[in-house]
């Protein structure tokens, strides 16, 4: 039997018999639908993934048919990563004129909302020379970050200071204290974006990266501008598949929000007024990418099937089936992104 060149979740390419890869991907699947308690990949996706393993292509595509969006995070420091000097409007240029992006995102490099809030009235002119200048719709994004209020960086007591010492009643406080600030923080720089810079929407970036609170948080700020700006496009992005109970008691709408999936998630989402749900499955480094990539489309398909709301996977360095490197290879981020899109039936990437 043949040997397939696959890769680990850390971006180490290794040789697997087909033998190997099919139990892989038997095993990645079973393992997301034990943890969200959602049904496995069929025995044909199984059979369609394995197939795409065995291609000898080194980049792959989707069916002409089923091409999808592409939107971006952080899209005005990606160029800059490859130090190559150009401003924040040639970037947002290159992105959709030369690389095809079909939404556009202009940020601060300090990529969190309490940061921005001190900035904003400089990026108010920046988003309306970068709407006069571009045709594809445009979004301002930054992350919730709820850590940044708590000591050393803000006003409120650590709670992972007060956790340690059963100070859990002081420390589910601290939490309420910094959502708060964090709600005030998202809305003001949501609504000045929108609704003085001419934005078409604003992005939560990697949220609940701090656990429930923080997606609470987001899921309160989105609430908040859908009721006052009802056209405005809110694009929610993940940080992981699972809700870390870090306050393990805030709920939202009636549901608690430790624990929560991708396919419970965007139901919350949708309640809040959320117009694009981003679920974010984590890369397991010491396991394989068939086996990671199985687990993840396991995931978003059941997400995708729950969803009401165009739902657009992350696929980039860590998540989705792509290696955690900064540089994703190719062979391995097409496979991912055709598997998605083909099985997930995917709004978009």
């Amino acid at each position: 039997m043949g040997k397939i060149v696959a890769r680990m979740g850390d971006g180490d390419r290794v040789d697997m018999t087909e033998t190997e890869v099919q139990q892989d991907l038997e095993e990645g699947t079973q393992d997301a639908a034990d943890r969200a308690k959602i049904p496995p990949l069929t025995s044909d996706e199984i059979a369609y993934l394995m197939e795409l393993y065995r291609r000898k292509d080194r980049v792959v595509g989707v069916e002409d048919s089923k091409a999808c969006c592409l939107s971006y995070d952080n899209q005005t420091s990606k160029i800059e990563r490859a130090h190559i000097p150009v401003s924040k409007f040639q970037q947002l240029a290159l992105f959709e004129r030369c690389l095809g992006a079909d939404t556009l995102e202009l940020t601060h490099i300090d990529y969190s909302f309490k940061q921005v809030k001190h900035v904003v009235m400089y990026d108010k002119p920046n988003m309306e020379q970068a709407v006069l200048s571009t045709i594809a719709p445009i979004f301002y994004g930054a992350m919730p970050n709820l850590g940044l209020y708590s000591v050393p960086d803000g006003p409120v007591p650590n709670p992972m200071d007060l956790i340690p010492m059963d100070r859990i009643d002081e420390a589910r406080e601290a939490y309420a204290q910094m959502v708060e600030y964090a709600i005030s923080d998202m809305v003001y720089v949501g609504s000045q974006l929108y609704e003085f810079g001419g934005c078409d929407g604003i992005n939560f970036d990697t949220t609940a990266a701090s656990g429930d609170a923080e997606f609470y948080a987001a899921l309160k700020a989105a609430e908040i501008l859908h009721e006052k700006y009802p056209k405005m496009g809110i694009e929610m992005g993940m940080s992981g598949e699972f809700i870390l109970g870090m306050h393990a008691e805030i709920e939202y709408d009636g549901v608690r929000l430790a624990g929560l999936y991708p396919h419970e998630q965007v139901k919350l989402c949708e309640k809040a007024g959320v117009t694009i749900f981003g679920p974010a499955i984590n890369i397991v480094t010491n396991q394989s990418l068939p086996w990671n990539l199985a687990r993840s489309i396991t995931f978003t398909k059941a997400c995708s099937e729950a969803s009401n709301i165009p739902v657009h996977a992350n696929l980039g360095m860590g998540v989705g089936g792509v290696p955690l490197v900064l540089h994703p290879p190719l062979d391995a981020l097409s496979r991912a992104s055709k598997a998605h899109v083909e099985i997930c039936r995917l709004d978009g990437l």
